[in-house]
């Protein structure tokens, strides 16, 4: 059986003999290769060349070819900001004074002729043996990065703008769906992380009808959906299956054997979690392998994707991702090798700020990294916000999960979901980006 005929039994909700294994490698792909972000998301033929060395390498059921939620953004006006090792950030938002709904993503727009290239080329290649995904930025997502944070302001204020918004763009998703049809991808996904910061009655209020229309659109093209989200979504998880998708996508936010107690009940497959730092970025290949062991003994194969928990970090070793993939195919035989492994936490020094004598308010973003996940793009900006608005009176200060002392700093202040922001210590909201009125009526409380 090939990986991409094992997907699509999982996706139909099938018995198999292993779960499939799909390297979320977007920007990561060209590391292997010795291409930087920029020239990877740019390039044409460094990407195929990167997206060809993955499926060597890592020997992927299933493959995305791009994994950068920009895309669209770039097309409908967002300034974007390029680094060498992520994808772009959103810098400028265009909706913040006056909604326009007069552009339409066009397949020669932007990227896209590029991302449409390499998907045929990729499809010619490996497409008879490997499921190939076309991901495509949410509508939720796409609409904050066209509006940027007055978006958590109008789903209070604004209920009606919001559903015009998120119509715009179920749009343009469609047309996404379109140009990877075209291209003959097998599985359409759109990302939409920050699905995870908001609460169920919004996700049944503003995303429910969207995301259902959305995934009809796709099923009616004969083609297998997925809903990919980060952070901490456990409480939108069965909001997010009653739209009917095939799949849903988590990462270490969420409990896999939480999450797949309630995908199961609805036949839809449960992708992920393989953490994405303290696993896959500074692990070892035992840890990898044991965390997929740890993973598929605590659940059902049935239904299973394996799969890292997000797109890949792109200084991630190879030899760590080999190792998932080895144990993803072979799970008995790794099963063994593991048996008597424990990991060695490293002990990392952490001074704590004194909370109770503080000249100023404190605010700590904790992300995984505000460069690279939308949803601690847009919690950062909230808490950059607050700067903007109180000056001297507040202390802004972000905590990336990508490096060691970040993520000891986690565990010493009891960090149990990114993102998250604490204010003078204590944590005030834990994978929910507040609005504004809300989050300052906190700080105005603590103003002295």
């Amino acid at each position: 059986m090939t990986g991409k005929e094992l997907v699509f039994k999982t996706l139909r909700n099938e018995e198999v003999e292993r779960a499939p294994w799909v390297p979320f490698a977007g920007v990561h792909a060209g590391k292997l290769k010795g291409y930087d972000a920029i020239e990877v998301l740019k390039d044409p033929d460094k990407l195929y060349e990167s997206l060809m060395e993955v499926n060597r390498l890592y020997m992927p059921d299933g493959q995305p070819i791009m994994f950068d939620l920009q895309l669209e953004a770039e097309i409908l006006g967002c300034d974007l900001k390029w680094v060498n090792d992520n994808p772009p950030s959103v810098t400028s938002h265009p909706w913040q004074k006056e909604v326009d709904f007069s552009k339409n993503i066009e397949k020669t727009d932007g990227r896209i002729p590029m991302v449409m290239d390499v998907c045929k080329r990729m499809k010619e290649s490996v497409g008879e043996t490997t499921a190939l995904y076309g991901l495509f930025c949410g509508p939720f997502t796409l609409v904050s990065h066209m509006r940027g944070t007055k978006m958590f302001m109008d789903m209070r204020k604004n209920p009606e703008l919001v559903k015009e918004m998120m119509d715009y763009a179920v749009e343009q998703g469609c047309r996404m769906v379109d140009y990877y049809v075209e291209c003959g991808m097998d599985v359409i996904a759109p990302v939409d992380p920050l699905i995870s910061q908001i609460s169920p009655k919004n996700f049944t209020d503003y995303m429910t009808e969207a995301y259902t229309k959305l995934f009809d659109y796709i099923r009616e093209k004969g083609k297998f959906s997925a809903f990919f989200v980060c952070g901490n979504a456990i409480r939108n998880i069965e909001e997010m299956c009653k739209t009917k998708t095939d799949a849903i996508s988590v990462d270490e936010n969420v409990s896999m054997v939480e999450a797949k107690a309630i995908t199961d009940k609805y036949d839809v497959a449960l992708g992920g979690n393989i953490p994405l730092t303290t696993t896959m970025l500074f692990g070892n290949q035992m840890d990898n392998m044991k965390y997929v062991v740890d993973m598929v003994d605590s659940i059902s194969l049935k239904n299973l994707i394996i799969a890292p928990g997000c797109d890949m970090p792109y200084d991630i070793p190879v030899e760590n991702a080999i190792a998932c993939s080895e144990a993803a195919r072979d799970i008995d035989k790794t099963r063994e090798l593991v048996k008597n492994y424990e990991a060695v936490d490293e002990d990392i020094e952490i001074e704590i700020p004194d909370y109770d004598n503080l000249d100023k308010v404190m605010i700590e973003a904790f992300t995984l990294d505000s460069a690279s996940c939308a949803a601690c793009t847009y919690m950062w900006a909230t808490a950059c916000d607050a700067k903007e608005k109180y000056g001297d009176k507040v202390e802004v200060v972000e905590y990336k999960y990508n490096k060691k002392e970040n993520i000891a700093r986690c565990k010493k202040m009891g960090v149990t979901n990114l993102p998250t922001l604490y204010i003078n210590g204590e944590p005030k909201y834990i994978s929910i980006i507040p609005s504004h009125d809300e989050f300052y009526a906190e700080i105005d409380k603590l103003i002295k």
